[in-house]
This record gives structure tokens, sequence and C-alpha cells, in this order.
């Protein structure tokens, strides 16, 4: 069996040496790449499972590299790997189409589940049969992260996706924000809260201009996914 390959930019040699050193024991294959150039132009020419990002490199910072690998790839998973501990940062992060963002210093446990729950839901992507939806004059193919119709075409995110698969099947019902956190991201913290609203505020924009199509909020309580078409 092929070993999982990941993409792994990080200009501290020393912190890069001891998690690719953790990763390789767990069984990975790791690219390292000291500066976001390298690693963009590496990324264009192999074939990754997985990103993992550190924000302030040199040549390119990690915020480009993820906007300009979202350019290429829209469904690989990117986890962010920052000494940035700004809420601003964060959100920036996940705005960029990131699918998640882990604080310096991390833990590698605690890494290696991350790496191991994107892993597993990619593969279930894989394997499934297309789930296509009719959301008013757009179709959602929740396998390929694509909303679209026959003049547009609107990629999403993995958790994008599959925050609005989750929607579609409980459509005009409430759905609790503790609920919808541990569906997602299998905790509730205040950060995967903050997490949430961005991408509910993204899927809103998409859908701004249906008539019949809301995302309405509950305060307190959650989120109902109102479909009247």
């Amino acid at each position: 069996m092929n070993k999982i390959k990941i993409l792994y930019a990080e200009d501290d040699e020393t912190l890069a040496y001891l998690t690719k050193d953790n990763l390789e024991q767990s069984g990975y294959s790791i690219f390292h790449f000291s500066d976001g150039n390298s690693c963009l132009e590496n990324f264009k020419k192999e074939n990754f499972d997985i990103c993992i990002l550190d924000i302030m490199m040199p040549k390119m910072d990690g915020f480009e590299l993820a906007t300009e690998i979202r350019k290429i790839n829209t469904d690989i998973p990117i986890i962010f790997l920052s000494a940035k501990t700004l809420k601003e940062d964060k959100l920036k992060g996940l705005r960029l189409g990131a699918d998640d963002y882990l604080v310096k210093p991390f833990s590698i446990e605690e890494l290696i589940l991350k790496i191991e729950v994107f892993l597993k839901r990619s593969n279930k992507n894989l394997i499934k049969q297309n789930h296509q939806y009719s959301i008013g004059k757009y179709n959602f193919d929740s396998d390929n992260y694509l909303v679209f119709n026959d003049d547009e075409k609107i990629n999403l995110t993995q958790r994008e996706s599959e925050l609005l698969k989750l929607f579609l099947d409980n459509k005009n019902i409430v759905l609790k924000r503790k609920e919808i956190l541990k569906s997602l991201w299998g905790d509730d913290d205040y950060f995967m809260g903050r997490s949430l609203d961005v991408f509910i505020s993204r899927l809103r924009k998409i859908l701004a201009n249906e008539n019949g199509i809301a995302i309405e909020n509950l305060h307190g309580i959650g989120f109902k996914f109102k479909l009247e078409l």
C-alpha cells in the first residue's frame, strides 16, 4: 500500500525536523520545504494527500501559498500551523480555504489525529456515489465540493461542502449549534464556533440571490436551513 504523502512547509528547521520525524514514525511520507515558493513548485509536480503549512515563511507566506494551492486543487485538506494567535489570523486562514488551524506550540498527537480525520473523510468521498442536490437555480455536488449551474461554478472547501450537505439533509429543521460543531469537527469549543460562523457567512453569500432559501440564525439555539422552493 502506498504511503500517504504530506506536503509540509516550515522554515524553523528544528521544529520541522521534530515534526517530520514524528510523522514519518507514524507511517507518513513527508515532503518538507522551508519556503513558500519551493513548496508551491513541488505541489505542482507531485500528488499530495494533505498540506501542512506554516504561515510566516520567506519568499511566499502560508496565506499566499494556500491561496495558490486552492487555485490548483480545491479538495486537498489544508492545515495551518502557526505562532499567530490572533482570532483575525485564524479566520483569515479559514476564509482562504484552510480546513483547520493549529497554534504553536502544538501537540504532535493532536496533529496526527487531525490528519487521520481529514484522510478518512477524503477516503469516504472517493468511494461513495455522487450526492447531487438541487438548490434553486443551482445544483450541488457534495462529493466534488461544487455548486454550479450552466453559467457558473463555485468551488467549496471540504468543510463548506460538509456543512451545506448537513443543512440540505436537514432542511427546514432546527439544528443546534452544538450538534453542527460535533458533526463537523467532533468538538464544540469557541474557535470551532467562530469557524462555523465563517463558513455559514460564505454559504449565505453564495445563496444570497436565491428566493425561498435562507440560513436562519436562532439566537442561543442554532440554525435552520429554510428551503421553500
